[in-house]
């Protein structure tokens, strides 16, 4: 009954139904029983998740909906929102992985029984797993640490001989918690719209585990929405937790999703404390952390700067990704904060309150690691205070990440090792680094493995002795009096010793000889002298009337995305590259490639067409593309492209506006030929492919060989004869 409060977009039906979007538009315009909205907006409608499913079943669309897929549909149509049911979710799998008896035992009756006995049976496992007021703001929560005895509404005990309580509204118990933004606080029989949700919840942890199944919901909310969340990736939050080293309390002052106490090695003798000033962040943390450890969990929702929540705690390790370039952050309130020890911070240095306060939150020699934008390391309104973080010793290296480590993708964030200072003498050296040499191409990131190794290596090295083996353009521990200068500028480029150009002459040696071999490669690839053909009329066809026929299906790239997959741009297929480009994420259904794909730009007026190999399989097409998908048993690909890649077959299909010029994919011509006879031009074609590609590796080697000697012979490390 409840599951017909659970809605789904037309994207959600598409992915039900394994269709496109234009397919679920057609049956709303064709069937006169097709589901009427129930919600959302008049161009985005969204459609009774129970209703539709029977519409399929009742077509014949849809054998069984995958559980994995009815599930997070049940969530992203809650109707209290997702980040509810997401909550809801976490208590219930944290009690099926803590009692999975006492679940069972409530489960088995109906749903309304088991939203009756949930809160109660919650108090057997959110107190003792979750300590401090945030507890008490979930569904169940009782005084922090303290579960109390309970019975069934009848009296009777529950399983384990646990007896299990009606349900309470426990946040009426929590002094200073504010229930009306605590998510999950609710009357009694609160649960009830989510135990559709929750059954199957319960069912996908059987198959995943409870663990398994938290992640890929709470991955599968933040990958639908990018926008709202300022994510820290996974490989660098274990990065952070590395350099912070091992540590029985851990603090995280802007938890978020609790991405870097989750990276943390946790121990059950550990002590786990997060806050965020999101509420619904704060407790998505706190359950992913009870579910991913043994520690104790201190959780709290509320403003750090503004109301800390542990201002006694001095915690072995910080790790934090504050958030960039917040003015109102509480310049004016906070002007006689103790906090700020080494200076008070400028309105436009908010970066520089948030480092201070992980120092305040630091015990004698413990290490805060804070991800920072590369702007804090050089303005001069943060000057002083970084001044005196190097004098006293506070500051003790600083990272600059590739491109792409972390959002935002378009500039080097920078990482920031921090210790409170003991009575011992100071370090008089700053570890700076540079790992830009490791940014991937486009949106597959950094080599997060040379990264790793190389950052550790160098930190570990400076922790023993104070001072690293120098490596040119890469890392270098530098004097603090070197930098206390007028500026005080940080940035690790600025203070390394330039890279030796391409490596050093050995390895612009070992460039001249790739490009000699490719040059001796492309000399065998190219094409023999060219046979005259006599002249003949061969009957011909259109993508067009191809794709009414079913010999090749014809798909448009989109404006929409996802979030971890590259995108296939039409730079990408005119240079022959990897993909490399990105897109928003969006309702959109996701037009994915395949081997054996021709894929067309439709812009720009070349004579360009590519045929997707393993290499670049799996990435989202991209705008002002259009990809054809030939039925290998009637057209083969390599004769399809080649065929498309004529002059005046593409002059023909062009049509011009303005100073553009656009391809009307549907009137390119090929000539209708037998299989065998495709499969001979097709080899041809495939010939010609491999020799422009070895031309273009040529021209990349001859001007990474080029800028190599150019750099080597101006800086020294190359001599003129």
């Amino acid at each position: 009954m409840q599951d017909q409060a659970t809605e789904v977009t037309a994207a959600g039906i598409a992915r039900l139904a394994g269709v496109g979007r234009a397919a679920v538009s057609n049956w709303r315009r064709r069937h006169a029983d097709f589901p009427k909205p129930v919600g959302g907006t008049e161009s985005s409608p969204s459609f009774a998740l129970a209703e539709v499913e029977a519409w399929l079943r009742k077509q014949g669309k849809l054998a069984e909906v995958p559980l994995r897929e009815r599930v997070w549909q049940q969530l992203a149509g809650h109707p209290e929102g997702p980040l509810t049911a997401l909550v809801h979710a976490g208590c219930a799998l944290l009690l099926i992985h803590e009692r999975p008896t006492v679940w069972l035992a409530a489960s088995a009756g109906s749903d309304e029984h088991l939203a009756r006995l949930l809160p109660g049976a919650l108090e057997q496992v959110l107190p003792p797993r979750l300590v401090g007021p945030l507890a008490l703001a979930l569904p169940g929560g009782t005084a922090a640490g303290s579960p109390s005895a309970v019975n069934t509404p009848d009296g009777t005990p529950g399983a384990d001989g646990a007896p299990v309580p009606p349900a309470v509204n426990s946040a009426a118990a929590a002094p200073g918690v504010n229930s009306a933004a605590a998510p999950g606080v609710h009357a009694p029989l609160a649960f009830l719209p989510s135990v559709p949700l929750l059954r199957g919840v319960a069912e996908l942890a059987a198959e995943a585990g409870a663990r398994q199944t938290f992640e890929f919901l709470l991955g599968r909310h933040l990958d639908a929405n990018p926008r709202q969340y300022t994510l820290t990736p996974a490989e660098l939050a274990a990065l952070m937790a590395d350099l912070a080293g091992p540590a029985r309390r851990v603090l995280d002052p802007a938890c978020g999703t609790g991405a870097l106490l989750r990276a943390v090695d946790a121990r059950p003798d550990q002590e786990l404390y997060a806050q965020d000033s999101a509420p619904d962040l704060a407790a998505l943390t706190a359950l992913r952390l009870a579910l991913h450890s043994r520690a104790g969990v201190h959780t709290t929702a509320g403003d750090t700067l503004r109301a800390d929540a542990f201002p006694e705690l001095r915690a072995d390790a910080v790790l934090c990704h504050p958030p960039f370039n917040e003015r109102n952050w509480g310049h004016d309130e906070l002007a006689y904060d103790p906090r700020w020890e080494y200076g008070f911070p400028a309105r436009t240095e908010s970066e520089l309150a948030w480092v201070q306060h992980a120092l305040a939150r630091l015990a004698d020699g413990g290490t805060a690691v804070l991800l920072m934008p590369p702007a804090a390391a050089s303005r001069r309104s943060g000057r002083r205070i970084r001044a005196d973080l190097l004098r006293r010793g506070a500051l003790r290296a600083v990272l600059a990440l590739p491109v792409g480590a972390a959002p935002p993708y378009n500039i080097p964030l920078h990482v920031w090792v921090l210790r409170r200072p003991e009575r011992t003498p100071v370090s008089p050296e700053v570890l700076l680094m540079d790992t830009g040499r490791f940014a991937g191409e486009g949106r597959g990131g950094p080599d997060w493995t040379a990264v790793r190794e190389t950052v550790l290596d160098a930190w570990r090295a400076f922790g023993r002795t104070g001072r690293p083996v120098e490596r040119p353009g890469l890392a270098r521990s530098v004097p603090v009096i070197e930098l206390l200068d007028d500026d005080v500028d940080l940035a690790p480029a600025r203070h390394l010793p330039p890279p030796a150009a391409a490596g050093g002459a050995e390895q612009l040696a070992v460039v001249r000889e790739r490009l000699g071999e490719t040059l001796r490669r492309t000399v065998e690839l190219t094409p023999p002298p060219a046979a005259t053909a006599p002249p003949v009329r061969r009957p011909l066809t259109t993508v067009g009337e191809l794709a009414r026929g079913g010999a090749l299906v014809l798909r448009t790239g989109g404006n929409g995305g996802h979030a971890r997959l590259p995108v296939l741009t039409d730079a990408d297929v005119l240079a022959g590259t990897a993909p490399s480009g990105a897109l928003p994420e969006s309702d959109e259904e996701a037009v994915l490639t395949e081997p054996g794909d021709v894929v067309v730009p439709v812009l720009g007026g070349g004579s360009v067409a590519r045929v997707i190999e393993e290499e670049a399989a799996g990435a989202v097409l991209g705008r002002n593309l259009v990809l054809l998908r030939p039925d290998r048993t009637a057209l083969d690909p390599w004769f399809l492209a080649g065929f498309l890649r004529g002059t005046a077959n593409n002059r023909q299909a062009s049509s011009y506006a303005s100073t553009a010029s656009r391809l009307d994919v549907r009137r390119l011509q090929l000539p209708r030929l037998p299989l065998d006879e495709q499969r001979r031009y097709g080899a041809r074609f495939r010939a010609l492919d491999e020799f422009e590609r070895a031309l273009r590796h040529t021209s990349r080697l001859g001007e990474q060989l080029m800028r190599g000697m150019y750099d080597g012979l101006t800086d020294g490390t190359v001599a003129p004869d």
